[in-house]
């Protein structure tokens, strides 16, 4: 699968923006949509959980969707399928981040392009936590 065309001092950018709402967060410690955003949590990181099954993740309040969260964002980090992106993306749009990252394996070129468009940058098939292992 392809990836997004960033070079890495544009990556190190990105990631310097500290407060992430993580669309698909999990409450369970061995997946890697509760494993990525804990690490980011741990190294600094503001993260916001987004997920409608439970109230907290992290000890921190959980929203059940983005248009719930009623502050700015920076980084929207997606943990949804691929053919789940297209019905979020208005949504999260609506945030106005700074940035979409769709994590390791997740791709919907219409999805980007809609972010895009409004002048959101997009980083798709990336895993943010070897991103910020690697560059940092």
């Amino acid at each position: 699968m392809e990836k997004d065309s960033y070079t890495d001092d544009e990556i190190r950018e990105i990631l310097s923006l500290k407060r992430i709402a993580v669309i698909g967060m999990s409450k369970h410690v061995n997946k890697a949509a509760h494993y990525v955003p804990k690490y980011l949590y741990e190294n600094g990181y503001d993260v916001i959980p987004i997920n409608p099954t439970t109230d907290k993740i992290l000890d921190k309040k959980c929203y059940a969707s983005i248009s719930d969260v009623t502050f700015e964002i920076d980084i929207i980090d997606v943990f949804r399928p691929s053919e789940q992106i297209l019905s979020m993306i208005q949504e999260a749009i609506q945030k106005k981040p700074k940035v979409i990252w769709f994590q390791e394996g997740i791709h919907n070129s219409e999805a980007e392009e809609m972010a895009k468009k409004v002048g959101i940058k997009v980083v798709f098939n990336r895993c943010m936590l070897a991103e910020h292992r690697r560059l940092f």
